[in-house]
């Protein structure tokens, strides 16, 4: 599916691998909006893109809902929405004798999983109201962010892993029901990329980490992330896949 010219709507696009979505969507040619709760730094990117901002909170629906009612009202249909909304709290199952507080398991859920699936469900009933595209039906395409935590997830990322865990499980399941609406469904899971988390930590923690990548021995940039999410919307074939990108790690325990 071209790009250029395309509606897309991109959560958690105020900073990070977010912000490098939408820059590589607008820059293909795509009028984004970004769905973020910064809104000083969602607004400001908007801006620098062209395109338009929402404060929204992903794990509520009625946010969602309200978020994507604005992008509704503009004269392109929605094309592309893509999740990169999330949180990366660190708890253990238990700690120093307490169980891992059910509260922040529940709000990484919320976010990450719940997120994503609200964004992900009714940015697809959008879609499914614009005009097929070219000979083969297609209407669309929604690419979610999982994680390598999903598959090797460390010492205290039980509620992450969790939820990108479900965000992996959900993306066949969701293909499918979406395929006779000409909408593909995939998702990314990164390894470890350079995003502001990572970035406000020692230097050499950070080089740590960057050794135990295989090849390359670094953080992936997260306009590597971009080019993989701008080539799954172009690739119409990709469709009910979730795509490691990670140079090959596989996650110690810790």
């Amino acid at each position: 599916m071209k790009i250029e010219d395309m509606q897309a709507v991109v959560s958690g696009a105020a900073s990070g691998l977010g912000r490098a979505v939408a820059q590589a969507l607008a820059g293909a040619g795509a009028e984004v909006t970004i769905f973020d709760l910064n809104a000083e730094a969602g607004a400001a990117t908007a801006a620098e893109l062209g395109g338009h901002f929402a404060r929204v909170d992903v794990s509520d629906p009625e946010s969602v809902a309200h978020g994507l009612a604005e992008v509704a009202a503009r004269q392109a249909p929605l094309r592309i929405a893509v999740n990169c909304a999330g949180i990366a709290p660190a708890a253990k199952t238990v700690s120093r004798g307490a169980a891992h507080d059910p509260a922040l398991f529940a709000r990484v859920v919320a976010v990450n999983l719940q997120g994503s699936f609200n964004l992900a469900s009714q940015a697809a009933a959008l879609i499914a109201t614009a005009p097929h595209l070219g000979t083969d039906g297609a209407r669309g395409v929604i690419v979610s962010t999982a994680s390598v935590a999903a598959y090797d997830g460390q010492v205290g990322q039980v509620g992450y892993a969790a939820s990108k865990g479900g965000i992996v499980a959900m993306t066949l399941p969701m293909a499918r029901d979406l395929a006779p609406l000409g909408i593909r469904v995939c998702a990314v899971a990164p390894g470890i990329f350079r995003t502001p988390l990572l970035e406000g930590l020692p230097q050499e923690v950070q080089d740590s980490l960057a050794g135990q990548v295989p090849f390359p021995s670094r953080l992936g940039e997260p306009a590597e992330f971009a080019a993989l999410v701008r080539h799954i919307v172009e690739n119409d074939m990709l469709n009910g896949e979730v795509i490691r990108l990670d140079g090959a790690i596989r996650m110690a325990p810790r």
